[in-house]
């Protein structure tokens, strides 16, 4: 299939298009520079130069394609929810047209929208794809574009939501900030480290994007995590055998926490247990279940990841 995708450079939109490229998919990836396009290029896709908040910029790349992945997002960026929302509108509006180009693919397209467990809010009891949500502040534009995307379904689209847990792997994310927060020898837990992560590996998560695009049955919300259940304790508690010095933990009350994170550090301290029923009924299996189970593998892939 022609797949166009946002996010490519990123963390999770890197491992969904090495998946896609893997299960031979012609991938069309949206990037900001010519450095970037090199590197995509490198990995088997069709750069496209764009920006996310300028729809002319990419609006010839999008109208050929069979499916739409956008995985892309920056927390930092003022107008990010906006200049999403924008981008959304006119991916929908492109898959809604006619095709300009022949393709043996399903006559049915597909949108997969990456959001994310935090629209859930907290979940001390187990929370499947149709639980009620409750977004924490980071989360709070999510709703809407959740709706946005699976309301343009119709019988020619298939749209679908995503919502990864906490992704770990490689140098990114919040596994890997513990990492290098135990490595110079001082761990800071938001709270009483007693909350759960809903974990997922990031090369699972790509699975998951590639197995529903293939699916044309798949639509609607998937969650995507381990079901491992670990508390950050019991990750820091793994990580600490395998440092040549261990770490000195500090728990950080979410008061002042908030004081000098802001809203994420909510989302540090938030207690959440996940269940991925609806992914797992279309065959995907993690291949890892725990965190503090590969803690010695994790902190190599990390490593390995600096240099």
């Amino acid at each position: 299939m022609r797949i166009f995708l946002t996010g490519a450079t990123g963390y999770i939109g890197g491992g969904v298009l090495d998946a896609l490229v893997r299960a031979g998919h012609d991938v069309t990836a949206l990037v900001r520079t010519n450095e970037k396009a090199k590197g995509v290029a490198k990995r088997g896709a069709r750069p496209v130069i764009g920006n996310l908040a300028e729809p002319d910029s990419f609006a010839d790349a999008v109208e050929a394609q069979d499916g739409y992945i956008h995985a892309a997002f920056d927390y930092s960026a003022a107008g990010g929810p906006s200049v999403e929302q924008t981008a959304l509108q006119s991916i929908i509006a492109a898959a809604r047209r006619p095709r300009t180009v022949a393709s043996a693919a399903p006559a049915t397209r597909f949108i997969i929208y990456t959001s994310g467990v935090w629209i859930l809010g907290k979940t001390p009891e187990p929370a499947t794809e149709d639980a009620p949500i409750n977004p924490i502040a980071m989360a709070s534009f999510r709703p809407k574009h959740e709706r946005l995307v699976l309301d343009a379904a119709d019988d020619r689209l298939r749209t679908i939501v995503v919502r990864p847990g906490v992704v770990y792997g490689g140098g990114n994310g919040m596994i890997a900030d513990l990492f290098k927060s135990a490595s110079n020898g001082l761990v800071r837990v938001i709270g009483d480290g007693n909350n759960h992560w809903p974990l997922v590996y990031e090369r699972d998560l790509a699975d998951l994007y590639a197995r529903i695009a293939a699916r044309d049955d798949a639509a609607g919300i998937y969650h995507a995590n381990d079901e491992g259940d670990e508390r950050v304790n019991d990750i820091v508690d793994a990580i600490k055998p395998y440092l040549p010095v261990k770490p000195d933990v500090r728990y950080v009350p979410i008061d002042e926490a908030r004081n000098k994170m802001g809203a994420y550090a909510d989302a540090l301290a938030l207690d959440q247990v996940v269940r991925s029923p609806r992914a797992r009924a279309l065959g995907w299996m993690p291949t890892l279940h725990s965190v503090a189970g590969n803690a010695a593998r994790l902190l190599e892939e990390w490593r390995a990841s600096r240099n």
